[in-house]
Formats: structure tokens, sequence, C-alpha cells
């Protein structure tokens, strides 16, 4: 069994394929180091992954069809894991072509490779960030998810929509997760715990956005990997029945912004100085991943709070950064 996972030097990558290579699998990982955020960051989680000789590593960027085509020629790839993508709901506001080139030109690259090569199994990652400002909460599967309020937001529903219809023409088995407010060690500069994190430190206030009066499903990176490896081991095994389908994978249990911030300001043993603002453009006041169905399916069982996993990421970032 070969595969090829998109988005390699990418957090959620980086901690998936250093799982599978620890049990043996032989993985192709591409990247195209974006310099969206700090590209060192991005070879020193491939630096490690290259120690593994079951690892190995091309420089594609899955906009680039001929390219990524010639990934998919060269190697028998029996599952694609497509976590590769244009991340971040701000981003989208400054530069919105980057969303649609990666998002969804990549996204559409990937399954027509997949449907030119006979893969009949992709795991891929869409966002909590589809359910858009819905106000029933927890966010349910069933919920409508057809108002975005970000373009980021839209490519991954489109990127649901695409991956639904390519199964139901081609007899594909597409599952996409809907991950919650990932974080951890190997984390992403431009997200909220390395934000905080780094300003504190450096005694530069932080920005506070809709007052604090903020929730987020915070999911610590070592969940995440448990529950997406579940599902990547049920599609390894998957034979006869076609399978289309969207899993929420999150920690169901939302937390206030402010109190986040109060346990990143013990770990550190310094106050923030706090810039209060109103709402971002595109954000939402509150993500809460109902879990119910992932559990059911998969006996997924979030089990680290964020008491233990922002003092793990922080252990980490002073490591990283040497301090």
């Amino acid at each position: 069994m070969v595969t090829l996972i998109t988005g390699a030097a990418g957090f959620i990558g980086f901690h998936l394929i250093n799982r599978l290579l620890k049990r043996g699998e032989k993985i192709i990982g591409i990247d195209n180091l974006s310099p969206y955020y700090d590209v060192n960051l991005k070879k020193s989680r491939l630096n490690i992954l290259k120690e593994n000789k079951n690892f190995f590593y091309k420089n594609v960027d899955i906009s680039d069809f001929e390219s990524l085509k010639s990934c998919f020629k060269e190697d028998k790839i029996t599952l694609v894991c497509h976590l590769a993508a244009q991340a971040g709901v701000r981003y989208s506001l400054e530069n919105p072509a980057e969303y649609v080139n990666t998002n969804l030109v990549g996204h559409f690259n990937i399954l027509e490779n997949c449907k030119i090569f006979g893969v009949k199994n992709l795991l891929y990652a869409s966002s909590s960030s589809v359910y858009g400002g819905n106000t029933k909460i927890p966010f349910s599967e069933k919920d409508n998810v057809d108002n975005p309020v970000s373009l980021y937001a839209a490519t991954k529903r489109s990127d649901e929509l695409l991956s639904s219809t390519y199964s139901n023409l081609y007899k594909m088995n597409t599952i996409g997760l809907r991950f919650f407010t990932v974080y951890g060690p190997w984390g992403r500069p431009d997200m909220a715990t390395w934000i905080f994190t780094e300003r504190i430190l450096n005694n530069q206030p932080i920005k506070v956005f809709n007052k604090g009066n903020m929730y987020r499903d915070f999911t610590y990176i070592d969940d995440i990997i448990e529950g997406t490896m579940s599902i990547y081991d049920f599609l390894s095994n998957t034979t006869n029945k076609v399978i289309s389908d969207v899993y929420n994978i999150g920690n169901n249990s939302p937390v206030n912004l402010l109190d986040f911030i109060n346990i990143i300001e013990s770990g550190l043993g310094k106050t923030a100085t706090k810039t209060m603002l109103p709402m971002q453009l595109g954000d939402v006041e509150k993500t809460y991943a109902d879990i119910t169905k992932i559990q059911t399916d998969f006996n997924f069982k979030p089990s680290t709070s964020i008491k233990i996993g922002v003092p793990k990421f922080l252990e980490w970032y002073k490591k990283y950064h040497k301090l």
C-alpha cells in the first residue's frame, strides 16, 4: 500500500505522516512550501520526516495539474490523504486568488487524477468554517451549510460538493473531515495559540476580537490524528460499498477566548496587554462540534483539554525557539 499525502510539510500533514511512518507505511508526501508562513518551520518538519526511509518527498504544487499527474503516474497510489490548502479566514480577505488556485483548482486536480489513475479512496480536509453563521449549536453534519461567511469557507464547502459528485460519477470513496480549531506542537504561526504566545513573550499587545466574546472548539493535534487515523484505516480496508461522507472532528467543548488567553498567560507567567476589537469580517462568534456521528462510526473520543494541551504547546514553542 502506497499513500499520497498532500500538505506534507503542514501542521496536520506532518503529524499524520509521522504516525503512519512509525507503523511502517510507505508515504509519498508532496508540498509546494508556500511562503504563506515561515518556510523554515515547514522545512524543519520535513527534515524530521526525511529521517525515515519510507518517506519520499516531492516539491509539487497541487494547482499544477501536470506536476501532480506525474506523482500519480510514477507510483501505484492506493489512497490519497489530501490536506494541502490555503488556510486562514482572515487571509482570504487579502489574497482571494490563492484560495481559488489552491483550494478549488488544487482539489479538482486531486479528484481528476484519482479518476484517471483509478485511486478509489480519498480522505480530505474540510473545515468547521463551512458552518458559517449558523446559530444552531452544536454544529451537526445534518445542518445546512450553504451560507458561508468567508471565501475560505466557500472553497471548503465547494470541495465537499466536488468530492460527492466524483464519488457518485466514478465510484470513489471520499470522506471529508471538518476540523475544529486544531492546535498543538508544530502548529501554524498564523493561529491564535502561536500569535498570543509570541506577542505575550515579546511584551506586545494581542488583538482580542469581539471584545473576547468568542468561543472556539479548540482541538489538540493528538486527538485530531487519532480520529483521522481511524477513518484512514477504514478507507484502507473498504471494499465493494461506495462511500461519500463528511465528519466533524472537534473537542466537543467550546472555550471562551479570554479563558484560553488566561491559560497561556498562566503558562508563560506573564499578563497580556489586550486590545479589544469588534468582530472581524468573515469571522464567527462560536464554533462547537457535534461529534455524535464520528463517535458512533469510529469511536472517536477526544481526551485533551486546553489545560493539558496548551502547556504542551508552550513547552514545544520554547524548545523550538531555544528560549
